[in-house]
């Protein structure tokens, strides 16, 4: 059974931190830990293709900001086990202050990235999966009209109803057979506006 982060989430509100965390390997690396950690900084090479040292430097810089923390303070130097310290990660959607509101928005970015470039490599390789799973992937989209308290509330729906999968990440005997790691995305942004859209039909711009 892989070790389950005791605290449900970090909270990241510095601005050095928010750009810590945006670095692909960073995020790789605690993704890691929660899903298949403790593990040392040699394992963490063998499962991200950089250096032990790299590695390593990374791992520090993730404890710096709370984000990991050595699982054994003994161990000795590089062959130390780290361990995330919480199942998520938040960080503002919104902030009065400018430079958290940047910080915020590179990490967002960033973290869009990464997930494009996983969906892109799963795209690549979905013809090897079985026909139900192909079947049962949604690659879907809609274009819905709500007001921000509507917005609140279903993303608040859609969040109950995936924590009813959530412990299944950390004790793989409540996998039900066939059960395989899947990643479930929830996207929700405000449209930018198009001319177009104000446009009475018939009438030139």
């Amino acid at each position: 059974m892989t070790e389950k982060p005791w605290d449900h989430q970090v909270s990241l509100t510095d601005p050095r931190a928010l750009r810590a965390y945006a670095h692909p390997t960073r995020m790789s690396l605690v993704g890691l830990l929660r899903m298949e950690g403790p593990f040392t900084a040699t394992r963490a090479a063998e499962l991200t293709g950089e250096s032990v040292a790299s590695c390593s430097y990374h791992l520090r810089i993730l404890a710096k900001y709370g984000l990991v923390e050595e699982a054994d303070p003994g161990g000795p130097g590089r062959e130390k086990p780290w361990r995330a310290t919480a199942a998520f990660t938040e960080w503002p959607n919104y902030s009065p202050d400018p430079a958290v509101a940047s910080a915020a928005d590179a990490l967002n970015a960033a973290v869009a990235e990464n997930q494009f470039h996983r969906l892109m490599r799963a795209l690549e390789t979905r013809h090897n999966l079985p026909e139900q799973w192909q079947r049962a992937e949604r690659h879907t989209d809609v274009m819905l009209y709500l007001t921000p308290e509507e917005l609140t509330a279903l993303g608040e729906r859609f969040d109950a109803m995936v924590e009813e999968f959530a412990d299944r990440a950390y004790d793989p005997a409540l996998r039900p057979e066939g059960a395989r790691r899947v990643a479930y995305l929830q996207v929700a942004y405000v449209a930018p506006d198009r001319a177009a859209d104000t446009e009475r039909p018939g009438e030139e711009a």
